[in-house]
């Protein structure tokens, strides 16, 4: 009856297998951003372990006895060349598990936008895009009901991240009238809080900091 695997084995086998994968699906998510149908955390798993499995084949096929020799000799077990050679195996280590599995999810992005002209961002929603360098404006959303709210959106305010539904908190509420232009601001307004699924549209009003400096206090 053959030994059963030792932890220190287990421990190498997710190290070798699931590593480059969770390199390579990392740097993909970050270039492509995180695809709706990806959310689910089996599934990345999935692809991260799958993409870790290809990796893993062409580093055998290429590198041959070498590299299996770099990390498990049948006589003297786990890492013992390694052990000889220890600059030489961490330089192997960072290339097999990190460099190569993001260089081939670069690789990979860059030839799926190749030629397509498109302005693709990473930013999974146009909504994310349009929070995460927003500067401080006035922002007006006109509901579903025809009317109109509004406030200052300043740096204690705060916008929804995907995969979250798209809301915003504005820190001091301001009056609008029917045609949606901003009067005034509300005394002892503690903020509006507005839902994107009860809004038509959302602008953003870029105003100078002095006009709106009032809002923040």
């Amino acid at each position: 009856m053959s030994q059963a695997p030792t932890t220190f084995m287990q421990v190498m086998i997710v190290i070798l297998l699931v590593l480059p994968g969770v390199s390579y699906q990392f740097v993909r998510e970050r270039l492509r951003g995180l695809a709706p149908g990806h959310k689910e955390l089996g599934e990345r798993v999935l692809r991260a372990l799958t993409a870790g499995i290809v990796l893993d084949t062409v580093y055998v096929v290429l590198g041959g006895e070498w590299l299996v020799r770099l990390f498990y000799d049948r006589q003297q077990g786990w890492l013992a060349d390694a052990a000889t050679n220890p600059r030489l195996a961490a330089l192997a280590a960072l290339l097999l598990l990190v460099v190569i599995p993001a260089g081939s999810a670069w690789l990979v992005g860059w030839l799926a936008v190749r030629g397509t002209g498109s302005a693709y961002k990473p930013t999974p929603t146009a909504w994310d895009d349009a929070f995460s360098k927003r500067a401080h404006c006035f922002v007006r959303a006109r509901l579903k009901s025809g009317h109109w709210v509004g406030g200052w959106y300043g740096e204690r305010s705060f916008a929804s991240g995907y995969p979250q539904s798209a809301d915003v908190y504005l820190q001091t509420a301001w009056a609008l009238s029917k045609a949606g232009r901003f009067e005034h601001s509300l005394p002892y307004s503690g903020g509006v809080y507005i839902r994107m699924d009860e809004v038509e549209c959302l602008d953003f009003i870029e105003a100078p900091r002095e006009e709106g400096g009032s809002t923040d206090e």
